[in-house]
């Protein structure tokens, strides 16, 4: 059970228009949005900043959101995430585990894709941009798609934390992460 109890219909008319405008038809809103509506301010500010219509492929946004959320431990956002977008962005089973359990470089990565995992992980692990990555994305991004990059991986923390803190239980067509994660 989450520890905040996620809303029901009937929704502020404002929320339940955003629900409606973001889920797939037939498919009830997600237990993170739910609970966000609980906050209408919160709920409006995570909308508001959403970055999912940025500079970059659907495949090189959910290479970095995957990574951001698996390195987190946050199964929820990643599990969905993955259960909507892995097959639009052309992963295969190798990809999706190479999203949690993968090295930076693994090979089944383009060399702009490890500049992005690599990106990830510098700032997860070091909270930095180590000089070796910044060389790797300079030579395949734009100033613009960097800062987007950047801003991404800070924004699916700030979603993973709302997960985790929230003890969010899974949706039932999510992803699970694959076995062996640590």
């Amino acid at each position: 059970m989450p520890r905040i109890a996620p809303a029901e219909p009937p929704y502020e008319p404002q929320i339940a228009a955003e629900l409606e405008r973001i889920m797939p038809p037939g498919v009830p809103p997600l237990v993170l949005f739910r609970t966000l509506a609980r906050s209408p301010r919160v709920f409006g500010k995570v909308f508001a900043g959403g970055l999912l219509d940025g500079p970059f492929t659907l495949r090189q946004r959910e290479i970095v959101i995957d990574r951001t959320t698996a390195q987190l431990g946050c199964e929820y956002e990643w599990g969905v995430h993955i259960a909507f977008f892995a097959k639009r962005a052309g992963f295969t089973d190798e990809h999706i585990a190479a999203t949690v359990t993968g090295p930076r470089d693994a090979a089944c990565w383009t060399p702009d894709e490890q500049a992005l995992v690599a990106l990830v992980d510098d700032l997860i692990d070091q909270r930095t941009i180590a000089d070796p990555t910044w060389a790797a994305l300079t030579a395949h991004f734009d100033e613009k798609q960097i800062l987007e990059a950047i801003a991404l991986v800070g924004f699916y923390h700030m979603i993973s934390f709302l997960c985790r803190g929230l003890e969010l239980p899974s949706e039932s067509y999510a992803a699970r992460f694959p076995a062996g994660r640590p």
